[in-house]
């Protein structure tokens, strides 16, 4: 279940466009602007290190799509995405 905002605190700019609320008793939530109404990305890092990854697809308050990432996956999501993944 995505983690209602009534449980964080205040949202703290973090970067432009990036949002960042503490979640007490589970961790951050990174809410991330992707300049439309309709989608939209949240990441949640629990406190144990695991990342859960929610994918808004429409203005629906439900996700579209939760993905749970251990922190290696995430580490190689972000690479590819960062464009810094190499083959070897």
């Amino acid at each position: 279940m995505y983690p209602p905002l009534v449980s964080a605190r205040q949202n703290d700019a973090v970067g432009k466009g990036v949002h960042v609320q503490e979640l007490p008793g589970i961790g951050k939530r990174y809410d991330i602007d992707l300049d439309s109404p309709d989608q939209r990305i949240s990441v949640v890092v629990r406190s144990g290190g695991i990342r859960d990854l929610y994918v808004f697809a429409s203005s629906s308050a439900d996700p579209t799509a939760v993905i749970e990432l251990t922190e290696e996956q995430a580490r190689k999501v972000g690479a590819v995405l960062a464009q810094t993944f190499f083959e070897s």
